[in-house]
């Protein structure tokens, strides 16, 4: 080996090992990448009781459906465990019994922190308190006399899964939900309206 070569031998493992650790390092950090804003859509349709009588198994469907626009904003991470708030908005059209269009929005928390999440990346978004907008009252949200109201509570509650290393890309299970939390927007008698829906995201 020449001196020239032996003088700068040192360098070139130093070279190397960075090299080395960079590789290593970058499909981690691609990994562990944030996505900030998401544009999806989702479809469903309804059911006859609140989210709680859905979960316990107490729901019958109608003949009305829904298909919405979906987008969201994250606007604040946890950095020690995974929790962020993000805010939810959508742009839907109902149809069947009654055609109608509807607008909301919600803070929604989501967790990630599930212990089979390298093997399918789980994700719970619930948002209780929110605002809906139809541009008509709808037959199913209207009390005994009549009454309904355009302006409800807006909640959603959703399961979403994506690929560990494509996060990116999610399918989701939400339930959609319109109410006057228990009476307190109005009094008119009706629960509001609930849609099962399935969608698909893209974060970005």
């Amino acid at each position: 080996m020449t001196p020239m070569m032996t003088d700068n031998f040192p360098l070139l493992q130093r070279f190397a090992r960075l090299y080395l650790s960079a590789w290593l390092i970058l499909p981690s950090a691609a990994f562990c990448q944030e996505y900030d804003w998401s544009l999806g859509w989702y479809g469903g349709q309804y059911y006859d009781s609140e989210p709680a009588g859905f979960i316990n198994g107490r729901a019958n469907y109608l003949n009305q459906y829904m298909i919405a626009l979906t987008g969201s904003k994250s606007v604040w991470r946890a950095q020690s465990f995974p929790l962020a708030l993000e805010l939810d908005a959508m742009i839907g059209q109902q149809f069947g019994l009654a055609t109608l269009s509807e607008i909301a929005i919600a803070p929604v928390l989501r967790w990630g922190g599930f212990p089979w999440n390298r093997y399918l990346q789980t994700d719970l978004r619930a948002g209780p308190l929110g605002v809906s907008y139809t541009t008509t009252v709808s037959p199913l949200e209207r009390g005994s006399d009549g009454s309904g109201s355009n302006i409800l509570n807006f909640l959603m509650i959703e399961l979403a899964f994506s690929l560990p290393q494509h996060k990116e890309n999610e399918v989701f299970m939400r339930l959609h939900h319109r109410c006057t939390i228990y009476d307190l927007l109005n009094n008119y008698g009706a629960n509001g309206e609930d849609f099962f829906t399935l969608g698909y995201r893209e974060y970005f």
